[in-house]
Protein backbone atom coordinates (compact mmCIF):
# COMPACT_ATOMS: atom_id res chain seq x y z
CA UNK A 1 0.00 0.00 0.00
CA UNK A 2 1.32 3.45 -0.92
CA UNK A 3 2.10 6.03 1.74
CA UNK A 4 -0.53 8.38 0.31
CA UNK A 5 -3.20 5.67 0.59
CA UNK A 6 -2.29 5.06 4.22
CA UNK A 7 -2.35 8.79 4.94
CA UNK A 8 -5.82 9.11 3.39
CA UNK A 9 -7.06 6.27 5.60
CA UNK A 10 -5.60 7.90 8.72
CA UNK A 11 -7.12 11.27 7.85
CA UNK A 12 -10.51 9.59 7.36
CA UNK A 13 -10.39 8.31 10.94
CA UNK A 14 -8.55 4.97 10.67
CA UNK A 15 -5.82 6.07 13.09
CA UNK A 16 -4.54 2.51 13.51
CA UNK A 17 -3.29 2.62 9.92
CA UNK A 18 -0.64 5.13 11.00
CA UNK A 19 1.16 2.16 12.56
CA UNK A 20 1.94 0.99 9.01
CA UNK A 21 3.92 4.19 8.42
CA UNK A 22 5.67 3.85 11.76
CA UNK A 23 6.67 0.26 10.95
CA UNK A 24 7.91 1.25 7.50
CA UNK A 25 9.99 4.27 8.59
CA UNK A 26 10.95 3.58 12.20
CA UNK A 27 14.34 2.02 11.44
CA UNK A 28 15.47 4.69 8.91
CA UNK A 29 14.31 7.54 11.15
CA UNK A 30 15.94 6.01 14.24
CA UNK A 31 19.19 5.40 12.34
CA UNK A 32 19.19 8.99 11.06
CA UNK A 33 18.57 10.42 14.54
CA UNK A 34 21.26 8.17 16.07
CA UNK A 35 23.77 9.35 13.51
CA UNK A 36 22.83 13.00 13.98
CA UNK A 37 22.69 12.99 17.78
CA UNK A 38 25.29 10.33 18.61
CA UNK A 39 23.55 9.65 21.93
CA UNK A 40 21.87 6.25 22.18
CA UNK A 41 20.08 7.21 25.38
CA UNK A 42 17.79 9.80 23.82
CA UNK A 43 17.50 8.85 20.14
CA UNK A 44 14.55 6.48 20.66
CA UNK A 45 12.66 9.27 22.44
CA UNK A 46 13.43 11.67 19.61
CA UNK A 47 12.30 9.14 16.99
CA UNK A 48 9.02 8.65 18.87
CA UNK A 49 8.62 12.42 19.03
CA UNK A 50 9.15 12.57 15.25
CA UNK A 51 6.27 10.15 14.66
CA UNK A 52 4.05 11.90 17.19
CA UNK A 53 4.66 15.24 15.44
CA UNK A 54 4.08 13.64 12.04
CA UNK A 55 0.77 12.21 13.25
CA UNK A 56 -0.36 15.54 14.70
CA UNK A 57 0.61 17.43 11.53
CA UNK A 58 -0.46 14.76 9.04
CA UNK A 59 -3.26 16.93 7.68
CA UNK A 60 -0.65 19.52 6.64
CA UNK A 61 1.31 16.99 4.54
CA UNK A 62 1.03 17.75 0.83
CA UNK A 63 2.05 14.85 -1.40
CA UNK A 64 2.32 17.28 -4.35
CA UNK A 65 5.21 19.08 -2.64
CA UNK A 66 7.25 16.09 -1.45
CA UNK A 67 7.28 12.41 -0.62
CA UNK A 68 6.09 11.40 2.82
CA UNK A 69 9.57 10.08 3.66
CA UNK A 70 11.14 13.43 2.76
CA UNK A 71 8.61 15.24 4.93
CA UNK A 72 9.30 12.79 7.77
CA UNK A 73 13.08 13.25 7.49
CA UNK A 74 12.61 17.04 7.65
CA UNK A 75 10.76 16.56 10.94
CA UNK A 76 13.52 14.22 12.17
CA UNK A 77 16.15 16.74 11.09
CA UNK A 78 14.44 19.58 12.93
CA UNK A 79 13.95 17.53 16.11
CA UNK A 80 17.61 16.45 16.00
CA UNK A 81 18.83 20.01 15.47
CA UNK A 82 16.73 21.20 18.42
CA UNK A 83 18.36 18.58 20.65
CA UNK A 84 21.83 19.40 19.35
CA UNK A 85 21.29 23.09 20.11
CA UNK A 86 20.49 22.18 23.71
CA UNK A 87 23.50 19.89 24.07
CA UNK A 88 26.83 21.42 24.95
CA UNK A 89 29.10 20.98 21.93
CA UNK A 90 32.20 18.93 22.49
CA UNK A 91 35.16 19.83 20.35
CA UNK A 92 38.02 17.45 19.89
CA UNK A 93 41.37 19.10 19.45
CA UNK A 94 42.99 15.86 18.42
CA UNK A 95 41.29 12.72 17.16
CA UNK A 96 42.42 9.74 19.23
CA UNK A 97 44.45 7.14 17.38
CA UNK A 98 43.40 3.52 17.24
CA UNK A 99 45.71 1.64 19.57
CA UNK A 100 47.85 -1.08 18.10
CA UNK A 101 47.71 -4.44 19.83
CA UNK A 102 49.61 -7.60 19.03
CA UNK A 103 46.54 -9.61 18.07
CA UNK A 104 43.49 -7.31 17.84
CA UNK A 105 40.12 -8.96 17.47
CA UNK A 106 38.01 -7.97 14.49
CA UNK A 107 35.18 -6.85 16.77
CA UNK A 108 37.43 -4.50 18.75
CA UNK A 109 38.87 -2.98 15.60
CA UNK A 110 35.40 -2.30 14.19
CA UNK A 111 34.20 -0.83 17.47
CA UNK A 112 37.19 1.50 17.70
CA UNK A 113 36.80 2.51 14.06
CA UNK A 114 33.12 3.39 14.50
CA UNK A 115 33.83 5.24 17.73
CA UNK A 116 36.45 7.27 15.91
CA UNK A 117 34.09 7.82 12.98
CA UNK A 118 31.41 9.10 15.38
CA UNK A 119 33.90 11.49 16.95
CA UNK A 120 34.94 12.80 13.56
CA UNK A 121 31.34 13.18 12.39
CA UNK A 122 30.65 15.24 15.50
CA UNK A 123 33.37 17.68 14.45
CA UNK A 124 31.79 18.34 11.03
CA UNK A 125 29.58 21.37 10.55
CA UNK A 126 25.96 20.33 11.12
CA UNK A 127 24.80 20.67 7.50
CA UNK A 128 27.79 18.67 6.21
CA UNK A 129 27.20 15.97 8.80
CA UNK A 130 23.50 15.80 8.00
CA UNK A 131 24.05 15.63 4.22
CA UNK A 132 26.74 12.96 4.64
CA UNK A 133 24.51 10.82 6.89
CA UNK A 134 21.54 11.09 4.54
CA UNK A 135 23.68 10.17 1.52
CA UNK A 136 25.94 7.49 2.96
CA UNK A 137 23.87 5.87 5.72
CA UNK A 138 20.32 6.45 4.49
CA UNK A 139 21.29 6.12 0.80
CA UNK A 140 19.03 9.01 -0.22
CA UNK A 141 19.56 10.61 -3.62
CA UNK A 142 21.00 14.11 -3.69
CA UNK A 143 17.69 15.52 -4.91
CA UNK A 144 15.89 14.26 -1.78
CA UNK A 145 18.68 15.54 0.48
CA UNK A 146 18.36 18.93 -1.23
CA UNK A 147 14.62 18.92 -0.44
CA UNK A 148 15.24 17.99 3.19
CA UNK A 149 17.93 20.62 3.69
CA UNK A 150 16.24 23.26 1.55
CA UNK A 151 19.36 23.69 -0.58
CA UNK A 152 20.44 23.25 -4.20
CA UNK A 153 21.85 19.95 -5.40
CA UNK A 154 25.23 21.58 -6.07
CA UNK A 155 25.37 22.73 -2.45
CA UNK A 156 24.54 19.20 -1.28
CA UNK A 157 27.28 17.73 -3.47
CA UNK A 158 29.72 20.24 -2.06
CA UNK A 159 28.75 19.48 1.56
CA UNK A 160 29.09 15.74 1.04
CA UNK A 161 32.39 16.15 -0.79
CA UNK A 162 33.82 18.32 2.01
CA UNK A 163 32.65 15.83 4.63
CA UNK A 164 34.24 12.93 2.76
CA UNK A 165 37.45 14.86 2.29
CA UNK A 166 37.72 15.62 6.01
CA UNK A 167 36.89 12.03 6.92
CA UNK A 168 39.53 10.70 4.51
CA UNK A 169 42.12 13.10 5.92
CA UNK A 170 41.44 12.24 9.54
CA UNK A 171 41.01 8.50 9.02
CA UNK A 172 44.25 8.03 7.09
CA UNK A 173 46.78 5.91 8.91
CA UNK A 174 50.53 6.45 8.93
CA UNK A 175 50.87 4.35 5.77
CA UNK A 176 48.29 6.46 3.93
CA UNK A 177 45.58 3.79 4.01
CA UNK A 178 42.20 4.41 5.56
CA UNK A 179 42.18 2.90 9.05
Amino acid sequence: MKDTDIIRKVLRGDIESFQLLVEKYHVPVLRFVKNMINDNHICEDIAQDVFLSAYKKLSSFDNHCSNFSTWLFVIARNKSINVLKKKKPSYISEIPQIQDTDEPSEKLIKKEFFNKLDQILDTLPLKQKEAFILAEFEKLPYSRIAEIQGARIGTIKSRINRAKKKLRTVLKGPDGDIL
